[in-house]
């Protein structure tokens, strides 16, 4: 979609079309689109097409907002789900932040969540195309008093007067995803220097960041949604060196950094696996000192202890039986059980989950849990069940 066929949508014309997509079936696309043309513009049936699919597949990210806004292949790909952007937003208005500049703004997914708490925004993006977008939603959701989108590269925009910088680099490029941030656009010492310019400041980077790249200033902060690890965020002006894991939706934080290594020890009658930002942020030490509990191996982020305490930084299983690792037996152990529904969890295996569920073939009314992982060393299974 280029800029003139994102505009022809804007016109009287365009919005009649759109709205008559929007419970429109992807399967019969072809009959559609032949029933359309008889009726408007190919070029304009194409463009509204382009957009009625985008929008559905924007909806787990954005909702009911979704069918009123307007996207491009890549803002729906890259844009931060609501209820993550809300979360991030959220802590800019609690640092006080009144007005800021959105770097990198893409189709303006997070300069939305920040309007909505309170927040005027600077939205700057390259792209024509892609501002046009942001401007568009802005509009179409009556935020565009708080919203200000400027067509530019992020390098050169001043933003002496705001209290605040957010920047989200494109870490895709031709081939792919991007990891070393040196290679994200811009790069992260470029939006680092950004942010030490400005009294507050959030750099969205992957989730996968080597702790060692994170500035001795910056506090690290890991975002789950849903068990999900969505990102992770750089902040500035918060707290120098901390770490924590946010834990969506209900925004539990788990916050520390130092603890040493949790004593290792045998398989208790409770396992817990620590939530996905949990482990990224390196915080399984403090996850594990609530719990009371140790590792079942010096190099696995599995917990376990002899009672079962509610935590909302990982799931917890109730483990019946703990066996080396042996194919033959888990199949007879489960034949026995009449285990037809079979969860495989694993970590530090190399074994493959759907790989051993086929070989097993589960039947039968009873359901289990298998966690394939290592034991002091050692390959093991534990069976149980969710606590």
């Amino acid at each position: 979609m280029d800029l003139d066929a994102f505009s022809s949508l804007l016109t009287g014309e365009g919005q009649a079309l759109l709205a008559s997509l929007r419970d429109y079936d992807p399967s019969d696309e072809l009959g559609t689109a032949t029933r359309l043309r008889r009726q408007y513009p190919a070029s304009l049936v194409s463009a509204a097409l382009g957009q009625a699919r985008l929008r559905q597949r924007a909806e787990a990210k954005f909702g009911a907002d979704a069918y009123r806004m307007y996207f491009t292949p890549d803002g729906v790909e890259q844009a931060t789900r609501t209820a993550v952007a809300e979360h991030r937003a959220a802590r800019f208005a609690g640092l006080g932040v009144r007005r800021l500049a959105d770097l990198c703004c893409g189709i303006g997914g997070d300069a939305i969540a920040l309007a909505r708490a309170g927040i005027d925004v600077l939205a700057v993006d390259r792209s024509p195309l892609t501002c046009a977008v942001a401007e568009a939603n802005a509009r179409s959701l009556g935020l565009d008093e708080h919203i200000q989108v400027r067509c530019a590269d992020v390098t050169e925009v001043v933003t002496d007067r705001y209290d605040a910088v957010f920047v989200d680099p494109a870490r895709r490029g031709g081939r792919g995803r991007v990891f070393d941030p040196e290679a994200y656009s811009p790069p992260l010492s470029w939006a680092v220097a950004a942010a030490r310019r400005a009294p507050h400041a959030a750099l969205k980077v992957a989730p996968g960041i080597p702790h060692e790249a994170v500035p001795e200033e910056a506090e690290a902060e890991w975002v789950s949604d849903r068990g999900d690890v969505k990102e992770a965020v750089l902040w500035f002006g918060t707290q120098p060196g901390g770490r924590r894991a946010t834990l969506l939706p209900d925004g539990a934080a788990l916050t520390g950094g130092g603890l040493p290594v949790p004593p290792v020890g045998p398989v208790g009658r409770y396992l817990y696996e620590p939530d996905g930002a949990v482990i990224r942020a390196h915080l399984v030490a403090e996850a594990a000192a609530r719990l009371d509990g140790r590792l079942i191996d010096e190099t696995i982020a599995y917990i376990t202890a002899d009672e079962l305490r509610p935590t909302p930084y990982a799931t917890a299983y109730q483990i019946t039986d703990t066996l080396p690792f042996n194919l033959k037996r888990l199949k007879a152990l489960l034949r026995e059980r009449e285990v037809g529904t079979l969860t495989v969890k694993k970590r530090g295996s190399a074994v493959e989950p759907e790989e051993l569920r086929r070989r097993i073939k589960p039947q039968g009314p009873n359901a289990a849990t298998v966690l394939l992982t290592r034991v002091a060393g050692a390959p093991t299974m534990l069976i149980g069940a969710p606590a």
